[in-house]
């Protein structure tokens, strides 16, 4: 289990009532902060064009889709293609603009939503659309929660900044 699992386990069981039981598993809101948490070091990793933290949180399995593409199976043919995007659209970003994630009753599954705002650049000029991105994540087999599959999709054409 990562530190910042811990971090918000600790956070949460220590605004409990001292008369309370000990949860069985992790409260959602520490499930929640954890994969919000971990996309936010993606993105980080996307915006720095640092491919291993970009991808690290990427299950072995990872079914990733996208507009106007087939799917990518694995998580190493998605780390390629990721490489190759970085190198076509060096000044491409990522702002979030909302974010939410539901976690399953059983508490071993989560589905991650959000927007942002997909910046880049096109003959010198700054463009940017938004974007959905939706991954389902798991809790694997050693505790880490890693992404299974993610779909994103455009909600319209790139327009000028």
């Amino acid at each position: 289990m990562t530190k910042r699992f811990f971090v918000a386990l600790i956070g949460s069981l220590a605004a409990a009532p001292a008369n309370a039981s000990a949860p069985a598993s992790p409260p959602r809101a520490a499930i929640v902060s954890v994969i919000e948490a971990d996309v936010a070091e993606m993105i980080a990793g996307i915006n720095a064009k640092d491919i291993s933290e970009a991808t690290k949180f990427d299950a072995p399995d990872l079914v990733s889709m996208e507009s106007m593409r087939p799917p990518s199976v694995g998580a190493t043919l998605n780390s390629e293609g990721l490489a190759a995007a970085f190198k076509y659209a060096p000044h491409w970003r990522l702002r979030l603009i909302d974010q939410t994630v539901d976690v399953a009753k059983s508490e071993d599954m989560a589905v991650y939503r959000s927007t942002y705002h997909e910046d880049s650049e096109r003959d010198g000029a700054a463009y940017t659309h938004e974007v959905n991105f939706l991954a389902g994540f798991a809790r694997d087999g050693d505790g880490q929660w890693r992404i299974h599959w993610s779909v994103v999709c455009a909600q319209s054409a790139s327009q000028k900044e």
